[in-house]
């Protein structure tokens, strides 16, 4: 046997009798995995994963939806007609008839009539048969600036008239568009879950790090702290704080305010996760090795030992947005979060504690807990099979 044998070959070896020969099941494919970088090897596995990927896709579609909101939203979000209060959704049709009887394309709604309830002694709206209000793509609408920058008054979706009703998941009390209000709050819930995130990653990376690192007092002093924060209760401590907030600051003041406040709470897990994984590798061989070799202490925390926990982390960030995306619409819901003119999922089933409204407008509740809970459920099933690609002793 030379050693020309155990040079670069297609397909495992087998160990016979005879010594290593190649399998003949699995000639002609080039094994490879060696040379592949860790990046590669995850993405593969995450692809292999389609709940994962689907839910991925649902995320990505979340965030374009709320990047581009003014475009995506037929009408304002404070635009409000009166006249159509607590108008019921309207279903889109595609074929009108015609007088002769055939039919005829025409992608339209059909609009209301008010009908007085002799029981309930309120009015109701029905669909009018007789009344089609024509639906269009990239239709004129209610002008809006583009990222708060271009002015535009191009709308991707819409009624042809902009003052014909469309509803197409209903109205609030105000007469104000259920899906502009659902589409503009897409974007202030989506993005304080990034936001907060991002604020804890650093809390939560930072202090793992020194404390799993140093160890000795620095480690019990930081633990001291995670456990003090960990224990505090959550409601009452996010009621103080969010009492705390002027009544005079800005929807944006507000709005960052609310971001630090959810941030505090949420940087506790990641930080004794980072710190146990320190633990586990500050005594491994290339640590000992880049010590030898004169590395620093910040070298060795953000070259050497950070670099190996980037899948976890990354996997662990995923499934902490939803944890964020679910307090911001709790504290909003509670009344000490978001405020009007401010629009958030939260801020939207504030409508929901009145028992009369849902009775009256169920769909108040519906659309906006429906995209809290797919936002949710979409971050859990990428983060899971995100968590499990990254995990290196899967196979």
């Amino acid at each position: 046997m030379t050693h020309e044998t155990f040079g670069t070959h297609k397909g495992p070896l087998n160990v016979t009798a005879d010594g290593p020969s190649i399998s003949p099941l699995k000639q002609g494919k080039t094994v490879s995995t060696a040379a592949v970088g860790p990046w590669r090897l995850i993405a593969g596995k995450l692809i292999r994963q389609k709940v994962a990927m689907f839910a991925g896709v649902i995320i990505l579609l979340l965030y374009l939806i709320g990047l581009f909101a003014e475009f995506l939203a037929p009408s304002l979000p404070a635009t409000s007609k009166p006249q159509y209060t607590y108008a019921p959704p309207q279903g889109l049709s595609f074929f009108v008839t015609k007088p002769d009887g055939g039919s005829q394309f025409n992608f339209h709604v059909k609009g209301y009539k008010v009908e007085i309830d002799k029981v309930a002694l309120r009015r109701t709206f029905v669909v009018d048969d007789t009344k089609v209000v024509p639906v269009g793509f990239f239709v004129r609408g209610p002008a809006y600036y583009l990222w708060g920058l271009i002015p535009m008054t191009t709308h991707f979706f819409g009624p042809i008239n902009p003052n014909d009703p469309m509803y197409l998941l209903g109205a609030d009390r105000l007469g104000r568009d259920v899906l502009t209000r659902l589409i503009y709050g897409t974007r202030i819930s989506m993005s304080i879950g990034l936001v907060g995130v991002a604020m804890s990653l650093v809390l939560g990376v930072v202090l793992g790090s020194i404390s799993g690192f140093y160890g000795g007092w620095v480690d019990t002093l930081i633990q001291r702290v995670i456990e003090v924060v960990s224990a505090m209760p959550t409601i009452p401590l996010w009621l103080g704080l969010a009492a705390a907030i002027p009544l005079t600051w800005s929807p944006v003041n507000v709005y960052f305010v609310i971001t630090v406040i959810v941030s505090l709470l949420g940087w506790t897990s990641l930080a004794r996760e980072v710190r146990g994984r320190f633990l586990a590798l500050r005594s491994e061989d290339f640590v000992t090795a880049a010590k030898l070799d004169g590395s620093s202490e910040a070298r060795l925390i953000f070259r050497h030992i950070l670099p190996s926990l980037t899948s976890h982390i990354l996997a662990v960030v995923t499934l902490a947005v939803p944890t964020m995306i679910v307090a911001e619409t709790s504290l909003s819901f509670l009344g000490i979060g978001l405020k009007p003119p401010v629009v958030s999922w939260g801020v939207l089933l504030q409508d929901a504690q009145n028992i009369r409204t849902v009775a009256t407008a169920p769909w108040l509740l519906i659309w906006p807990s429906l995209a809290v809970v797919i936002a949710v459920l979409s971050f859990n099933f990428f983060g899971d099979g995100l968590r499990d690609a990254a995990d290196p002793y899967d196979n």
